[in-house]
């Protein structure tokens, strides 16, 4: 006998799995017209759209991935870091996922590119049913279900087919946050420090430990609820000094970002200044790409907040994802993204929650809404439109 539970993951991985031919449709569609240009201006072409959808699912941030995962992180750093030449520019990121790919690639031959998709396969699974966990603690069944299906429809789950990290933070974030909420201390430490050393915003998980061992300490006085918050920064802590060590360099993320990228901290006025371009001319073509992705994560934010405070999110949850949003607003060069919003996946579960389960039409609405974003997203990014 099915029991409701198990059919709600069901359905959760049965609407991942649509979520996912949804992405590689789009992938095709940009595929094909570069085949169709080539045709048009007399230049050769694959026989395959293969090569050309990998292309796209490892572009981006999965050039340097792969990289790392390929030949590590470089022992000397030049004197300028670029992301032109050379691979220094790799020690910006994380090491969990590419690391992880590489072992996957042990186990199951076949290449790099394929061990970097294949492991967020497996992640991507993950992360649904532990996003449906973390639902049904807080919340009930249903509203799992629901949340499950809105995870893997939502436009920035695009990068679960990706050679991203974003995945692996997820996978460990949601972890932490169920192990918070069942007050498995070491266990959500642990989460927290592995979640760390997936992607810079990974350090929001730290903020989630300790305001759930403030809450627990306040009312119930369990100490023991500061393993989660000594263990919870090892990841990212580790992962700086191991850059010391290996680079001879202190600050050599820091210095990556800033060479590379010209990153630094502009308090929120680059999201305002690109949402107020897009307002003042939503259809324009000069960087309009950038500008409207902005725009949209911000809107996506502000809605998925209104729902987590009307339905009342624990405060763990709500602090991981205001460090998130801070992180995704607060850069001067990168600004809102819709993956940025995407690791702020508790927000979901406010959507889940607080949506009307009546009329049926409202959340069939919501659920076309979700999958044309998808879709869009795939198309938009595949095509090179903006910076993902």
């Amino acid at each position: 006998m099915i029991t409701p539970w198990r059919r709600a993951v069901a359905i959760g991985i049965a609407a991942y799995v649509v979520s996912r031919l949804i992405v590689l449709f789009g992938a095709y569609t940009r595929a094909a017209q570069v085949v169709t240009d080539r045709q048009g201006r007399g230049n050769p072409f694959p026989r395959s759209t293969r090569p050309m959808i990998e292309a796209i699912f490892t572009q981006w941030d999965g050039k340097w991935y792969r990289m790392i995962a390929e030949h590590g992180y470089p022992s000397e750093l030049p004197e300028r870091i670029t992301y032109i030449t050379g691979d220094g520019a790799t020690v910006a990121f994380f090491p969990v996922y590419p690391y992880v790919a590489r072992w996957f690639d042990v186990i199951a031959p076949g290449g790099i590119v394929q061990a970097l998709l294949g492991v967020n396969v497996v992640l991507s699974v993950a992360a649904v049913v532990l996003v449906g966990l973390l639902a049904r603690e807080v919340y009930d069944i249903p509203t799992a279900q629901r949340a499950m299906v809105l995870f893997v429809l939502f436009p920035g789950s695009v990068v679960l087919s990706w050679s991203y990290a974003e995945a692996a933070l997820i996978v460990c974030a949601a972890a932490c946050l169920l192990f918070l909420q069942r007050e498995q201390w070491a266990l959500a430490g642990i989460a927290a420090a592995i979640g760390g050393a997936t992607r810079p915003n990974g350090i929001a998980i730290v903020a989630a430990c300790v305001v759930a061992a403030a809450m627990a300490i306040y009312k119930h006085r369990q100490w023991r609820s500061l393993i989660a918050v000594a263990l919870a920064p090892l990841g990212v802590i580790g992962y700086h000094a191991y850059l010391r060590v290996h680079t001879g360099e202190w600050g050599a993320w820091n210095r990556a970002q800033r060479d590379a990228w010209n990153e630094g901290w502009s308090w929120g006025a680059t999201a305002i200044r690109f949402t107020w371009r897009f307002l003042e001319n939503p259809l324009g073509t000069a960087s309009g790409a950038t500008y409207l992705h902005t725009t949209l994560a911000l809107a996506m934010v502000g809605f998925g907040s209104f729902c987590a405070i009307r339905v009342r999110l624990p405060w763990p949850m709500l602090a991981y994802v205001a460090v998130v949003v801070a992180l995704m607003i607060g850069p001067e060069t990168v600004s809102g993204r819709p993956r940025f919003v995407f690791t702020a996946f508790p927000l979901v579960l406010g959507v889940a929650a607080w949506w009307p389960r009546r009329p049926r039409e409202a959340w069939d609405g919501l659920i076309l809404l979700s999958a044309g974003g998808l879709a869009a997203a795939a198309m938009f990014y595949g095509s090179f439109a903006a910076i993902p």
